[in-house]
């Protein structure tokens, strides 16, 4: 049982880290974009809406991975436990 709990915490671990990589690259493309494209909006109140809406995007984004990793971590054990049994039923059928 111990050896299904570290396989566990190593599909969860690594769903993780890949989630906040993603999180950590649409901050970069989100700010990428506001930089290189700011000095081409003219108008002030285009440059507040753009910036409110970049901000609003980034924020309920992580905001919705965050609490998906959370719920991720509470039901670890079930939705890794049947990932981990499709994948050594797929190997032994090979």
């Amino acid at each position: 049982m111990s050896d299904l709990n570290q396989r566990i915490e190593a599909m969860y671990q690594g769903d993780r880290r890949g989630a906040w990589l993603f999180v950590l690259a649409l901050w970069v493309t989100i700010i990428f974009v506001l930089v290189m494209s700011w000095p081409y909006i003219p108008d002030t109140g285009v440059r507040v809406v753009v910036l409110i809406a970049a901000v609003a995007l980034l924020i309920f984004n992580t905001a919705s991975v965050s609490a998906m990793l959370r719920h991720y971590a509470e039901d670890k054990k079930f939705i890794y436990s049947l990932d981990i049994k499709h994948l050594d039923e797929m190997r032994k059928g090979r």
